[in-house]
């Protein structure tokens, strides 16, 4: 990554130098995803659709310790490899929206808040910016060579944490360790509180970076 483009990344010290943590990065083009494994303080196991594990990409994708998800199920075994990456003290990497889009966080899936909440991992807001501002020259589906691209690290929180001080009494909806409350209604509601946070970081990260949203 450093070799083709320029990143500038910002913030990682916020990423929790041990334990389980949960990178929840937007997502709006190929590179994001690469860019943030190149340049993360931390190893980080991303759960990647398994359209990408092809041809000589398949061994070296898991030689390196990426997760294979099927998007079109509930891939059972790649939600346990998830939680054993963060019950083992690893970094997790999530696209919380689910597939490449505008990458503002719009719309979130549910996984990132049942991973957060069944583990009690804290969870770092990414914010990849720039990789979407220009077509390159030699390869139009990427950035242009040497451009900058920005990977600003935000503040780690906790999901359940945010859900007791949502709650009336202040109470009840942690419990430690990890193992919070799964309904359906649970995580509905920690994926808006999340939401909220992630979308407030991504503000912040446009306004740090001196960046526009649609003209990253």
């Amino acid at each position: 990554m450093y070799g083709l483009w320029r990143p500038r990344v910002l913030g990682a010290w916020r990423v929790p130098a041990t334990g389980p943590v949960i990178l929840a990065v937007n997502h709006s083009h190929n590179i994001d995803g690469p860019m943030l494994m190149g340049t993360a303080p931390r190893p980080v196991h991303f759960l990647i659709k398994k359209e990408a594990f092809i041809g000589p990409l398949d061994p070296f994708l898991l030689s390196i310790g990426q997760l294979k998800v099927d998007r079109e199920t509930t891939d059972r075994a790649a939600v346990i490899d998830a939680l054993g990456v963060l019950q083992g003290g690893g970094v997790l990497g999530i696209f919380p929206e689910g597939s490449r889009g505008e990458g503002d966080f719009a719309s979130l899936r549910s996984g990132l808040a049942y991973f957060a909440v069944r583990t009690g991992a804290p969870i770092v807001p990414v914010a990849v910016l720039g990789s979407t501002d220009r077509r390159g020259r030699l390869i139009s589906a990427l950035p242009p060579l040497r451009s900058r691209v920005d990977i600003v690290f935000g503040d780690a929180f906790d999901a359940q944490e945010e859900e007791v001080r949502s709650s009336p009494k202040g109470g009840g909806g942690r419990r430690a360790g990890g193992g919070g409350r799964r309904t359906r209604r649970a995580m509905d509601d920690a994926t808006l509180r999340i939401q909220k946070r992630l979308t407030a970081h991504l503000d912040n990260a446009r306004r740090l970076t001196g960046r526009r949203a649609g003209l990253e």
